[in-house]
């Protein structure tokens, strides 16, 4: 595996690294291992000190770390800045809670004798984290501040086009206070992954990425007995009731499908719109998308980022053609997208029927699935007639009733009049082939601990 920044507005490769060795990893597999028998020990106070003080860092240096996000992958410049708030957010949201999040727990046992049962966390040892590229910086702090805020550590395996991202956040750990070997960036080869999950220093895996990866390294980390997490694709509804303000809606759905370039698991990728709503929205929205303007992701005026490669853009066009064989109807909106740079021409697909498999996918990019329903029972079903179920939103005038319309949609997160949120402060995960386990708040903090039961029994013996 080539780890590079190619640049993907210019086209221009900036920087390679080299792949690491078997030695390499072996050897931080060691240090790491040295690091833990030490972090463990560190009292919360001072876990928390230095999750403070790298988001202090961030938000410090935000002028250097937001441009390596849209030179590595694209993204947009006002959105790379975003992102290193993100991130720092969450170091913070560690640093106060971490130590209240695994507090001990005492067990209300039904008889006397069972004894004075708690339940208390404790860390694993050493977590592999392998990380995607379209939010570079805020999937490595989703792991790794919960998990060196419990007492683990860490080895990041990230994708191979963002290894500037890798090493930036590799440094501003070290910067902030955190043992050597406590958080190692490895440019690894997908072969070795097998490799560190059976060494027995290495108790877990957390992935962000495709369903293929994760079914690989899902089905090696049960070969090893290592627990593991999956944070996989999502196909997000957008569903519109009849009733819902369409100037706002489709503001929100122009936003929910576009950001990040469309690069999102958990961007509105189907719209499902009952049935009098439906050419209300379709205007609204059409002319939403045309106003979006391709170009130089470090220009403020710029609204819709380049892919974060050429091989993107090639695979959706591919996809949007065989959507199309099967008979669904595509219309590009919009002004051209300029010649240069990684660029998709936003497209609308409609009439995507139920024997069309395209409607079952997830397309990765500004490309929109717009479906009508005839009534709000059929958007509901339509919403749960998807292999995914990552996130979701219902957009209506009566938030009540919309809050029991996101009861029935069977996904991980649903929001009402708002696409699917990313926040510090909310849980993050999905069902289904989106992937299991939580990541963000005490669900994420305590994925990769102990939950060991100590009971204090003071009884007479039997005989």
């Amino acid at each position: 595996m080539k780890f590079s920044t190619t640049n993907p507005y210019t086209g221009e490769v900036l920087k390679t690294f080299p792949t690491a060795s078997e030695a390499d990893i072996n050897n931080a597999i060691e240090k790491a291992d040295t690091a833990f028998l030490a972090w463990r020990e560190t009292a919360f106070s001072e876990r928390a000190r230095i999750m403070q003080n790298a988001a202090d860092i961030l938000r410090r240096d935000v002028e250097k770390y937001a441009p390596i996000l849209t030179i590595e992958m694209g993204k947009l410049l006002t959105e790379a800045r975003a992102e290193v708030e993100l991130s720092a957010r969450i170091f913070e949201y560690y640093a106060k809670n971490a130590e209240t999040l695994l507090a001990p727990e005492k067990l209300p046992v039904a008889d006397p004798a069972e004894g004075n049962a708690t339940l208390v966390c404790e860390p694993l040892g050493i977590i592999l984290a392998i990380e995607p590229w379209n939010f570079p910086y805020y999937q490595i702090a989703r792991i790794i501040a919960p998990q060196l805020s419990a007492g683990n550590v860490v080895l990041l395996k990230h994708a191979a086009n963002v290894p500037q991202a890798a090493v930036a956040f590799e440094s501003l750990m070290l910067e902030a206070g955190l043992p050597a070997g406590a958080f190692t960036n490895l440019f690894i080869d997908h072969e070795h992954v097998g490799f560190i999950l059976n060494d027995p220093r290495v108790h877990g895996v957390a992935l962000t990425g495709s369903e293929g990866a994760g079914s690989i390294v899902a089905a090696e980390a049960g070969k090893a007995l290592k627990k593991s997490t999956m944070e996989l694709g999502g196909a997000d509804a957008f569903v519109v009731l009849a009733d819902a303000d369409l100037d706002k809606t489709a503001k929100w759905a122009v936003f929910g499908r576009h950001w990040n370039g469309g690069q999102v698991c958990v961007s509105s990728k189907r719209m499902i719109i009952e049935d009098s709503a439906y050419d209300g929205f379709m205007e609204r929205y059409v002319k939403g998308v045309s106003e979006l303007r391709a170009g130089d992701p470090m220009d403020p005026n710029t609204t819709l980022a380049p892919l974060s490669s050429q091989r993107a853009v090639d695979d959706l066009k591919d996809k949007i053609q065989q959507a199309v064989a099967h008979g669904a109807k595509a219309m590009e909106v919009g002004p051209s997208v300029p010649n240069q740079g990684a660029f998709l021409q936003p497209t609308i697909l409609t009439d995507i029927g139920e024997d069309n498999p395209a409607r079952y996918w997830e397309f990765f990019g500004p490309v929109s699935m717009i479906f009508r329903a005839k009534d709000e029972n059929d958007a509901v079903r339509i919403a749960n007639d998807s292999p995914f179920g990552l996130g979701g939103s219902v957009f209506t005038s009566n938030p009540a009733h919309g809050a029991e319309v996101a009861k029935r949609i069977s996904t991980g997160m649903v929001f009402v009049n708002h696409p699917t949120m990313v926040k510090a402060d909310l849980p993050f995960g999905g069902v289904r082939r989106s992937g299991y386990g939580r990541e963000l708040l005490g669900l994420g903090i305590k994925e990769f601990v102990n939950h060991k039961l100590i009971d204090v029994v003071e009884i007479d013996a039997p005989f």
